[in-house]
């Protein structure tokens, strides 16, 4: 009866720590373990936590910074590999869903969302996790071999949004950074992972745009569709970048990351 007991406690304790409601996903958002060390929000670079280097970092206090701190690296791969950053994401989106809610849009299919796509709606953190977390300096040609495998989840909260917005008679456009030479397994790697249905899929034409900064792309790329008619009632991006410049929308929704800085 004791053993019995025992082992029906343990097993309470268990589904008790790592139970997070019925509609959410287990504890980590991705099939990686965290970082080895404590990752410990103490952890201190150029005289301030990590933790406070990132709130700079979100807050666009800290800026054009080239890699996270090699200081930082355990926190930061603890932050993103852990229910923090989940749940920093899921503050994020809420308000957005809640701000979508309480439109009173017309209903003449020219209400338009729009969402970036790498550490927006697909996250790189398997990547991510296999160099450095944002230590290594940014390398283009390892990074598109990543892309290029269409292996990237979705990050679940900005997909919950997703299909509310779509449940609500949003369209959704996908604005990213990614140049058009990826279009075709960008759009099968957003279709495996959940993302089923879009109005328009935008990437980068590195003919027409060149070294153009974000803001500059994104601004123009904006900007034509609302030429078009298109009313941008909303935007979520992870980079200051992708809800700057012009033609942001009624309201913009920045998603954590501070795994790296793109202007």
């Amino acid at each position: 009866m004791m053993k019995t007991l025992v082992a029906f406690l343990l097993v309470a304790s268990i589904i008790a720590a790592t139970s997070h409601g019925a509609d959410e996903e287990p504890y980590q958002i991705f099939p990686l373990r965290l970082k080895p060390g404590s990752g410990s929000e103490g952890a201190t670079v150029q005289g301030i936590t990590c933790a406070s280097w990132r709130l700079a970092v979100e807050a666009h206090n800290i800026i054009e910074w080239k890699t996270v701190p090699a200081e930082c690296e355990n926190y930061v791969g603890n932050y993103m590999l852990g229910q923090h950053y989940r749940d920093d994401s899921k503050a994020v989106n809420r308000e957005a869903y809640f701000y979508a809610r309480s439109l009173a849009l017309p209903k003449d299919g020219r209400n338009i969302w729009i969402f970036d796509i790498d550490e927006t709606t697909l996250s790189n953190l398997p990547y991510y996790a296999q160099n450095g977390f944002g230590v290594q300096p940014s390398n283009s040609t390892k990074f598109y071999e990543w892309v290029d495998k269409g292996e990237a989840p979705a990050l679940p909260e900005t997909q919950k949004l997703y299909n509310k917005l779509l449940n609500l008679g949003i369209k959704i456009v996908f604005l990213t950074g990614r140049d058009d030479t990826h279009t075709e397994v960008t759009a099968s790697n957003l279709k495996k992972v959940g993302y089923h249905t879009w109005h328009k899929l935008i990437l980068k034409n590195t003919t027409e745009y060149g070294r153009s900064t974000a803001v500059v792309y994104k601004s123009a790329e904006r900007e034509k569709l609302v030429k078009s008619g298109y009313r941008i009632v909303g935007n979520t991006g992870d980079q200051w970048s992708d809800i700057l410049g012009s033609y942001t929308g009624r309201r913009t929704f920045k998603l954590p990351d501070p795994l790296y800085y793109l202007s």
